[in-house]
């Protein structure tokens, strides 16, 4: 008989978080059941859980920033065994025959491929993420976390830290490479340690000054308001990429005007409108206007071993999860920008 596991759950958009019992699968011969330690909270999260992007599937568990340890094993078992040091970012199932699968680009499965929460399985159930005391995942989708990485700074990494870590590895980040990152936030602050750990030298771009020395600290070398015209005046021209990690909508063509000949941006924050830009905008230096999802399997783990070779963690504030309420309020917090820079919720805690 399937087991059941302490799990928090969203029953409506407008509701709050309760404590419940999720089902989890028998584990079959390809799956690993972990014991989460710590899942991060993703803006995505939020959207979800709130009906904000249309089509979420109640009852509703998040999450799909993951670190724990392996607790049990199906019978076919080869990569992780009982004890270890484990992840799950948003993806917990692919075909594994198609194009994309083979080319170790899981994310793009024309099958599609199955999220970690509020995606329907190939056998037909809804999945739940990382908002409980465990889970069962196909091993093909576990990440090995390096022990250099505390597990709890580790977790946003498989989300914030490989949506921000593919583009800047797609489009050269490295040593005499200008790197701009708009926005100071769970993905942006993740962008800035991962292009200055590149070699590149790295310039943020914020509404105010508010987080200019968080920027700096984090590695940036210069810090733009992006409300003060004589500092955008002074930055046109002067970068060879720019991640664009905030979901608000931008007058793209200023970020284009920021970008020297061959340039690109690329957009990793999803905000509702449409962006509007001339051809000219492009054309006139040859840019690039792009945007980019998280990575595959194989790219996520390159990350986390980047990460733990350059000692880069999430810059998080944990919470405890024994009162479901702290978990509607850390969710307007993140709505509020008012989070350094990633919230990790204590899993063990839940129930």
């Amino acid at each position: 008989m399937p087991t059941t596991t302490r799990a928090l759950a969203l029953t409506t958009a407008s509701g709050a978080f309760e404590t419940v019992d999720l089902t989890i699968r028998d584990l079959r011969d390809d799956d690993i059941l972990i014991d989460i330690a710590w899942a991060g909270i993703c803006h995505s999260d939020i959207h979800t859980g709130r009906d904000e992007w249309g089509a979420a599937h109640y009852p509703l568990t998040p999450g799909h920033e993951i670190a724990g340890t392996v607790a049990a094993v199906g019978a076919g078992v080869t990569r992780h065994q009982v004890g270890d040091r484990v992840g799950v970012g948003c993806l917990v199932d692919s075909c594994g025959e198609c194009e994309s699968c083979k080319d170790g680009q899981e994310q793009f499965c024309t099958r599609p491929a199955v999220g970690t929460y509020n995606s329907q399985g190939y056998d037909g159930e809804w999945t739940a993420g990382g908002y409980a005391r465990q889970v069962a995942v196909s091993e093909r989708m576990v990440l090995r976390i390096p022990d250099a990485l505390e597990l709890d700074v580790a977790a946003p990494l498989l989300c914030a830290g490989i949506t921000t870590f593919s583009p800047l590895r797609r489009w050269g980040a490295a040593p005499g490479v200008r790197v701009g990152v708009v926005g100071i936030g769970g993905l942006g602050h993740m962008a800035v340690k991962l292009a200055a750990a590149m070699g590149a030298e790295v310039t943020t771009f914020s509404r105010s000054d508010a987080k200019a020395a968080d920027a700096l600290a984090l590695g940036a070398s210069r810090h733009v308001a992006t409300s003060d015209a004589r500092a955008m005046s002074d930055a046109r021209g002067s970068l060879d990429l720019i991640v664009n990690t905030v979901s608000a909508d931008l007058a793209i063509e200023a970020y284009l005007a920021l970008l020297r000949p061959f340039g690109v941006i690329a957009n990793v924050g999803l905000p509702s409108g449409a962006y509007s830009v001339r051809p000219g905008a492009l054309i006139g230096g040859n840019k690039v206007l792009t945007g980019s999802a998280i990575g595959g399997i194989p790219q996520t783990q390159e990350m986390l071993d980047f990460c733990a070779a350059h000692g880069i963690g999430a810059t998080i504030e944990r919470i405890d999860a024994s009162d479901p309420a702290a978990i509607d309020a850390a969710w307007d917090r993140v709505v509020a920008g008012d989070v350094r820079y990633r919230v990790v919720i204590d899993a063990t805690t839940i129930g």
